[in-house]
């Protein structure tokens, strides 16, 4: 009223008018502005039971297995190579995988492999949302695992809260810092194992041990055992909803039908914690009662029933716990459930009343109370859509292109690079002579003895400086197992067959044992007459 009556004063110029104007405005939107950055709530999801929380059991253990026992599994592959199965042998630029070796030359492979993954992801969310995140996404997996240390310490939800609530006491404090140290435990455990992964896990363990192995180990365990720590144990759900790219990314790979993890309004509202009381007084109820079981599982701590949202990592953890409250009941399950957008429509239009534009349960259900048939489900066949095929059938092309290669590629290969300086020398008989710098790559673990073979150039013969023989075309060479041999090759061709300006010609590499053979073109350069 203040501000009107000021308004109203004839004395008051225009400037003055402006100036309460905006102090008014300001002073309103102090009053109604939400802070840039809400402090975090603590979340204490309840343990969940049903298939889905089974299923994120037997991922979780599995994935766990994999990162922490593949670095301790053997392979033979020979006394001339290592036998870790699964080794990133940085120092001689070489990646092992079981009975598959990656050279350096050989990395479209890991980019392939990369590309898939990235394709698999893309097909992964397309049908079933974020299903990564909720499964086998790190960040979910050894957030589990720490909820799990979390529980046997310190009590499910409830105990929980009323841990946090608490003073200060010794029972308090013990539990704590039991957790703590298991954490610690945990993450140390998880650097260590990736550093297995770069070195002879059984000699690093022992070299790391004894504080003899190299600096980059230690410092790569510390850095990993923090950023697990802090990760899995203190950040938790603020590292899916502030830090993850893939929930802002993953909306535009879903269309009408995706699977997605829905909680079903058109047969859970109007929802009501007195269902009986409420059917006795005529008012039509929803099967949802109200009980916010699956707000309480909820790792990321919301409620599935406003819809989707960012921080949904679809774990469906929501629909074990829900589905737990519907046989209580005695109802059917699937209040919430995974669902395309396109059945969820469709239900809601059978659901609402057109009239109202509210939802009537009666409209869903027959006579004797079971749901109607005009209701959609899903149907498998939603799956072999345009975009779900299209995913598969570049990611099955990948994989094919990839495996062809792989098991065609040879494991000898010739390199060749001409002298430039000078580019060729006028020996006293008139020959001319090249220089060519020739590198023989073994791929195996096995020495072998290599025909370098000169072919393409009439008159000519070629003498390696590394080995004794006389002057011919041929030579026999060997090679140590998985290694390269440089050799200072000079080739000289007769003056009467010299030909002037530049001729090809052909060293070819041949081993006699597996006739495997490769061939390099290259150039003989001839002075001007």
């Amino acid at each position: 009223m203040r501000l009107r009556r000021g308004l109203d004063n004839p004395m008051l110029h225009q400037p003055d008018i402006d100036k309460i104007d905006v102090q008014a405005v300001n002073t309103a939107a102090r009053q109604q502005s939400q802070p840039l950055y809400a402090p975090r709530q603590k979340i204490h999801p309840k343990r969940a039971e049903g298939r889905f929380r089974r299923l994120k059991w037997i991922i979780m253990a599995v994935t766990l297995a994999v990162y922490y026992v593949m670095p301790w599994l053997r392979w033979d592959r020979g006394q001339y190579a290592p036998d870790q199965a699964v080794l990133i042998d940085i120092a001689n630029r070489r990646f092992y995988f079981f009975f598959i070796e990656i050279w350096p030359q050989e990395f479209f492979f890991v980019a392939g492999l990369l590309v898939m993954a990235g394709v698999g992801l893309l097909l992964v969310t397309s049908v079933a949302g974020r299903a990564w995140c909720g499964y086998t996404c790190p960040q979910t997996v050894w957030t589990d695992l720490f909820l799990v240390v979390e529980r046997f310490f310190e009590g499910d939800r409830n105990a929980r809260i009323r841990l946090d609530k608490a003073p200060l006491s010794f029972d308090k404090v013990r539990k704590r810092v039991l957790k703590h140290a298991t954490w610690l435990v945990i993450a140390v455990a998880t650097g260590g194992a990736w550093i297995f992964y770069f070195a002879d896990a059984p000699t690093l363990l022992r070299d790391f041990l004894t504080g003899s192995a190299p600096f980059v180990a230690y410092a790569t365990v510390g850095i990993l055992t923090a950023t697990t720590y802090v990760l899995g144990g203190l950040m938790r759900e603020q590292v899916c909803i502030y830090m993850c790219p893939w929930p802002r990314i993953q909306a535009a790979m879903l269309d009408e039908d995706s699977l997605v993890v829905t909680y079903n309004d058109w047969r859970g509202e109007p929802r009501t914690h007195g269902a009986k009381k409420a059917a006795a007084a005529g008012i039509p109820v929803g099967d949802c009662v109200d009980c916010n079981a699956c707000v309480a599982v909820c790792p990321t701590g919301i409620d599935i029933r406003e819809g989707q949202q960012l921080a949904c990592i679809t774990c469906a953890l929501c629909i074990d716990a829900c589905d737990g409250v519907m046989d209580k009941l005695g109802r059917e399950r699937g209040l919430i459930s995974y669902a395309t957008l396109r059945d969820y429509d469709a239900n809601m239009a059978i659901a609402t009343d057109p009239a109202t534009g509210a939802i009537d349960p009666a409209r869903v259900r027959g006579p004797d109370g079971s749901f109607t048939a005009s209701l959609k489900h899903f149907d498998w066949w939603v799956l072999l859509r345009t975009r779900t095929l299209v995913y598969t059938a570049v990611w099955a092309a990948i994989g094919i292109v990839l495996l062809t290669a792989l098991l065609a590629r040879d494991r000898l290969e010739v390199t060749v690079q001409h002298d430039r300086n000078p580019v060729a020398v006028t020996l006293s008989d008139g020959s001319i002579r090249n220089g060519y710098t020739v590198k023989l790559l073994n791929m195996i673990a096995e020495p072998r003895t290599i025909t370098l073979r000169l072919e393409g150039l009439p008159g000519a013969a070629m003498q390696v400086s590394d080995i004794d023989q006389p002057a011919g075309t041929e030579f026999a060479v060997p090679v140590e197992p998985d290694r390269l041999r440089t050799l200072r090759v000079f080739v000289a061709q007769r003056p009467e067959a010299v030909q002037p300006g530049s001729t090809e010609f052909r060293f070819v590499v041949e081993d006699p044992a597996s006739s495997e053979s490769d061939s390099y073109t290259a150039i003989f350069d001839n002075p001007e007459r």
